[in-house]
């Protein structure tokens, strides 16, 4: 009896062993089975994505930022520089009429004077560098760090361009010297209407913000009545100035 029992436990143990290896097979080929359409649909994917149309981007069509200074459908002979390409003659003889060969750039559009639309014209202008323009031709950056009332007079280091209607040769923005002529807001007028009636007390020199000579003139009486009647001459003629260095207004 014990040995048929041993034997039935046996024959169980096998049947399991069976049962266990077949199942782990099942498994794996339902794996093998599942991956195949995701490898498929994957590659199927990725052949679509290879073979899809290139669209190619679109040229860009910015407007160029000169085209705001140039006047729609004006005459061309009147448009700013900054809009057309003109053939420059370096060749022409100074401070004499010159003429010169120019194309508008692209997006302006400007008529002649018989109102059809032209791209080519020529401008008439004086034979002359830029830097040698009339001062009313040109603008200039200005300096409030340089004395304007000294001896001899200052200059300062400018940066100088060109009005839009005036055609020159050369660079349109240059370096210059000029003379230091900034003004604070101090008036002549009244600095010397102070120093004739309230100079004894120094109140000319307190406008003029030279409060080290203002009490100066406080504490003496304006120097006795002397140093009054010099303030006077020397604001009068113009030597006596703005502490900050500008020019009266």
């Amino acid at each position: 009896a014990k040995m048929a029992a041993l034997w039935a436990l046996c024959g169980a143990a096998v049947v399991l062993a069976q049962l266990w290896v077949l199942s782990g097979r099942a498994g794996s080929l339902m794996t093998t089975k599942l991956s195949q359409p995701q490898s498929t649909l994957a590659k199927s994917l990725t052949s679509t994505s290879t073979n899809a149309p290139y669209f190619k981007a679109a040229e860009s069509t910015e407007i160029p930022s000169y085209v705001i200074k140039c006047p729609s459908n004006g005459l061309c002979s009147r448009l700013p520089p900054d809009c057309m390409t003109c053939n420059t003659n370096y060749s022409c003889i100074y401070g004499k009429p010159a003429t010169f060969d120019c194309k508008v750039k692209p997006h302006v559009h400007c008529v002649d004077e018989n109102n059809h639309e032209q791209e080519n014209f020529t401008i008439n202008m004086t034979c002359q560098f830029c830097w040698q323009l009339a001062t009313s031709d040109y603008v200039c950056t200005n300096s409030t760090n340089c004395m304007t009332v000294s001896c001899p007079r200052q200059r300062y280091n400018a940066t100088c361009t060109v009005r839009d209607h005036i055609h020159c040769l050369g660079n349109r923005v240059f370096p210059k010297m000029l003379y230091c002529n900034w003004t604070g807001g101090y008036k002549w007028s009244t600095a010397l209407a102070l120093s004739i009636t309230l100079g004894g007390f120094g109140a000319d020199r307190f406008y003029l913000g030279q409060w080290r000579e203002g009490l100066g003139k406080l504490f003496s009486f304006g120097g006795l009545g002397i140093w009054t009647l010099i303030d006077v001459l020397l604001i009068g003629v113009g030597y006596v100035g703005p502490a900050d260095g500008s020019l009266y207004i």
